[in-house]
């Protein structure tokens, strides 16, 4: 996967280099160097095979646009959660 493609697949996926980091487990700066194409940072073929089932779904398969109307405006909850990390953005569960 050459690294214009990670970066497509990226945002066809609608996530930032980081959160590709966190889904994968790894440092943020590993993806950074996939993304520029440094020297010694080939992305691994099994990674570039998964974001692309990604984004082909995504591209696809994109999110219902009628669900909630023409015109409306997100609910104050999504707009507080933009910019906030992914575990914010989990429900939280009641564990005890």
């Amino acid at each position: 996967m050459t690294p214009t493609r990670l970066r497509e697949c990226l945002e066809a996926v609608r996530w930032s280099q980081r959160e590709l980091a966190a889904a994968l487990g790894c440092n943020d700066r590993v993806v950074r160097r996939w993304a520029v194409g440094a020297p010694g940072y080939a992305v691994p073929e099994s990674v570039g095979e998964w974001l692309e089932v990604l984004a082909t779904t995504h591209i696809r398969h994109p999110a219902p646009s009628d669900w909630r109307g023409k015109g409306a405006a997100p609910h104050h909850h999504e707009q507080e959660l933009r910019g906030a990390p992914l575990e914010s953005r989990r429900p939280a569960t009641d564990s005890p």
